[in-house]
């Protein structure tokens, strides 16, 4: 995250109204042109892959990965809201 000046978060607002874009669209697209200007590469994002066999793929990976972390030994064997209670005691 970044912290913002007043005017600055003003500026982008106004350049978003402008535009009548989201202020996130603005702010990356300002910063698209000054990096062009710069002589700065772009990254280039592929779009996700949306065809049943990619999204079957990446459910089964997710699928995997819930097994292994399912798989994990237990650490603390105590009630999960007593943790969170000492955690929120230091």
């Amino acid at each position: 995250m970044i912290n913002l000046s007043q005017e600055t978060e003003a500026l982008a607002q106004r350049i978003a109204q402008a535009k009548r874009v989201a202020v996130d669209d603005a702010v990356r697209g300002a910063l698209e042109d000054k990096a062009r200007a710069e002589g700065i590469a772009l990254e280039v994002r592929r779009p996700r892959d949306t065809s049943p066999e990619a999204v079957a793929a990446r459910i089964a990976r997710i699928d995997e990965i819930v097994r292994e972390v399912a798989s994990l030994p237990v650490l603390d064997s105590r009630p999960t809201q007593e943790i969170i209670d000492e955690l929120n005691e230091l």
